[in-house]
């Protein structure tokens, strides 16, 4: 069973940066696309960046595009999201997720999330 662990979250002033990671364990196959969520307060969870566990692919929304930066590490089994420039409107819960490509279709897993609070 595919786990994730996220870490990195905290209080920043706006500005600032701040790396998430997210490390995976329980990987079975080979095919997946890793990357980061978040969720702000009242507001719906959307997606920041993803990147292909094999390929290196990347793609970022386009209110991180320019200042997140998502990376992964094949040998540690973990995905770094690099956070520069933040902003208030970056505060949100961080859910690192996977989509693993089964036999018999994708199934997503979800960390529990880290708090980024960027505030003055």
């Amino acid at each position: 069973q595919l786990q994730l662990v996220e870490s990195g979250g905290g209080l920043v002033q706006p500005g600032g940066s701040l790396r998430l990671s997210c490390a995976a364990s329980g990987f079975t196959l080979d095919g997946y696309v890793i990357g980061w969520f978040r969720q702000a307060p009242g507001k719906e969870r959307e997606g920041v960046a993803c990147v292909t566990w094999r390929g290196d692919a990347t793609i970022q929304a386009d209110a991180v595009k320019g200042r997140f930066t998502i990376s992964r590490d094949n040998v540690k089994k973990t995905v770094t999201l690099q956070m520069n420039s933040l902003k208030p409107e970056d505060t949100a819960v961080y859910y690192c997720s996977v989509r693993e490509f089964g036999t018999k279709g994708p199934k997503d897993y979800w960390g529990k999330g880290t708090l980024v609070t960027v505030s003055l």
